[in-house]
C-alpha cells in the first residue's frame, strides 16, 4: 500500500489592493501550484466585470471589417455548356451522366466563373490533368486571384502591407505546402514576422471558420493591449477538378454527384482590426458582434471531399440541403443573446430571424428556398444569396465572404446581419455582424 501522502492548509498572504483594470496583469506570486491557482481563479472572476464596464455593449468585442473585396476570374460557364462539355468524353446515356444533367437543369443556376474557358486545351486532352498538375496550376493562377481580391480589400481599408499583424489563409482545392497563404503573403509583401494560419478541412465553411480563427486572433491581441490588423483570404479554384468529378459520376451512377453542376471558382479577403487600431470603428463596413460553430453528429458521411490521382472528388448527398436548414436555427438562438440592445425596438421581444440580413451560403436553391420558408424570411433578405448563386455559382469557402460584400451594395437593408455556412462534418458556422453606417448615409 502506498504510504499516506500528508496534506497542509496553505495560508495566502494578504495581496495588495490593486484596481481590477490591471487585475489580470497581476505575476504570479509564490512557488506553490495553490497559490497559482487561486490567482487564476481570481483572474476569472474579474473577467466579466472587465467586459461590462467597457463603454460599448458587453456583447460588442470591438471587431471591425474595414475592407472587403471579392473577385472572379473572367469565363463564364452556362448549364448549357455542360451537357457539350461532357459528350466530348462519356456517353450521355450513361446513368450517371443523365443523373447529373437532370440535376443540372434544375440548379437554377445561369452562369458559373471559371478560371479557363470551356474549350481551352487544358480542358481538353484525352487524357484530364492529374492531381500534380492541378496543384502547380493552382498555386499560379489561383494565387494570382486571390492576391487580387486582397488588394482591392487593402486598397478599401486604406493601410498598407507593412501594417497587417496576421494573415489567416483559407482553401479546399488545394493541399500544396508551404499554403497558398505562404505564395500570397510573398507577392503581396507581407512581413516575414507577419502570424500565418491556413484552415484546411473546412470545405464550403470555410469562409466564416477563418473569419472566427481571425477574430479570436483580434481579441487575444487586443487582451494583450496590442493592435491587430488580420488579412483573411479564401480563394477555391472548384472547376479544375471537374475531370475528376466527371470520372466519379460516370463510376458510380448508384450515386448523384451533382459537384459539376454546381461549383465555380472565386477569391474573396476581407481585413479585421480590433478596436486598438486608430479609425476602425469609423472606417467600419460592418462591426463582427459574435460568431459560433457546430458539428451536427451523424452527419459525417453526407458532404466529403477526397484526394484522387486526378484531383479532388466530392460527395454531397441529397440530405444535405434538410440537415443544413436545420441546423440554422439552434444557431441562431445561440447567438442571440449577444446581439446589442435595439433603441428601435419597442415591443421588448427578442429580435427573430426576420429582423435580419442574411449573408447564407448558397449552398443549393434547395438550401436557399428551404432556409427562407423555415425562418420565414422575405426573399429580399436573402437577395445577396440568390444573386450571386445565380450569376456566378457555388465558390465554397468563398462564397459567403462574397455574399457579404454584395450585400453591403444592394441597397440600405437591415442594421443586424446573419452570415452562415455550411462544410464537411457536417458543420455549421454562424457569424453576427452589424452594418456601420457613415453620416452620410
Amino acid at each position: 500500500m502506498a504510504p499516506e501522502i500528508a496534506t497542509e492548509t496553505i495560508i495566502l498572504p494578504a495581496q495588495p489592493t490593486f484596481d481590477h483594470l490591471n487585475a489580470y496583469q497581476m505575476p504570479y506570486v509564490g512557488p506553490r501550484t495553490i497559490t497559482k491557482q487561486t490567482i487564476t481563479e481570481t483572474t476569472r472572476e474579474v473577467a466579466p466585470t472587465l467586459s461590462a464596464a467597457a463603454p460599448r455593449h458587453k456583447s460588442e468585442p470591438g471587431l471591425y471589417i474595414t475592407g472587403l473585396a471579392s473577385q472572379y476570374p473572367p469565363f463564364l460557364f452556362g448549364p448549357e455548356k455542360l451537357e457539350h462539355f461532357t459528350k466530348k468524353w462519356y456517353d450521355l446515356e450513361t446513368p450517371g451522366i443523365k443523373k447529373l444533367l437532370a440535376v443540372n437543369a434544375a440548379t437554377a443556376i445561369q452562369s458559373r466563373s471559371t478560371i479557363k474557358s470551356a474549350d481551352d486545351p487544358f480542358w481538353n486532352r484525352s487524357v484530364p490533368p492529374n492531381i500534380s498538375e492541378l496543384d502547380v496550376f493552382f498555386r499560379k493562377a489561383g494565387v494570382d486571384l486571390a492576391v487580387q481580391a486582397c488588394r482591392k480589400a487593402i486598397k478599401e481599408w486604406g493601410g498598407t502591407t507593412d501594417d497587417i499583424t496576421h494573415i489567416v489563409g483559407v482553401t479546399c482545392t488545394n493541399a500544396g505546402n508551404p499554403g497558398f497563404d505562404f505564395l500570397v503573403a510573398q507577392k503581396l509583401g507581407l512581413k516575414s514576422k507577419t502570424d500565418r494560419t491556413l484552415l484546411h478541412g473546412v470545405g464550403c465553411a470555410g469562409g466564416l471558420s477563418a473569419m472566427r480563427a481571425a477574430a479570436h486572433m483580434a481579441s487575444s491581441a487586443a487582451q494583450r493591449g496590442r493592435p491587430a490588423r488580420v488579412l483573411v483570404i479564401s480563394c477555391e479554384l472548384c472547376s479544375i477538378h471537374a475531370r475528376c468529378d466527371l470520372t466519379e459520376v460516370v463510376e458510380h451512377p448508384e450515386e448523384t454527384r451533382i459537384a459539376p453542376a454546381l461549383f465555380s471558382d472565386g477569391a474573396a479577403a476581407f481585413i479585421l482590426c480590433n478596436d486598438l487600431v486608430p479609425g476602425a470603428e469609423s472606417g467600419a463596413i460592418y462591426s463582427l458582434i459574435d460568431w459560433g460553430n457546430d458539428l451536427i453528429p451523424g452527419t459525417s458521411k453526407e458532404m466529403q471531399l477526397s484526394t484522387d490521382p486526378l484531383g479532388f472528388k466530392t460527395i454531397l448527398t441529397k440530405e444535405v440541403p434538410h440537415i443544413a436548414v436545420k441546423a440554422i436555427p439552434p444557431m441562431f438562438e445561440r447567438l442571440l443573446p449577444s446581439l446589442p440592445p435595439d433603441e428601435k425596438n419597442t415591443t421588448g421581444k427578442p429580435a427573430q430571424p426576420k429582423d435580419f440580413d442574411w449573408a447564407l451560403h448558397p449552398g443549393g436553391i434547395a438550401i436557399l428556398n428551404g432556409a427562407q420558408n423555415s425562418l420565414e424570411l422575405h426573399e429580399d433578405q436573402l437577395r445577396a444569396s440568390y444573386e450571386i448563386y445565380k450569376t456566378r455559382g457555388n465558390s465554397s469557402s468563398a462564397t459567403v465572404l462574397i455574399v457579404l460584400d454584395k450585400l453591403r451594395k444592394t441597397g440600405e437593408g437591415r442594421d443586424n446581419v446573419m452570415a452562415a455556412s455550411f462544410g464537411p462534418g457536417m458543420s455549421i458556422e454562424m457569424c453576427m455582424l452589424k452594418r456601420c453606417r457613415n453620416d452620410d448615409e
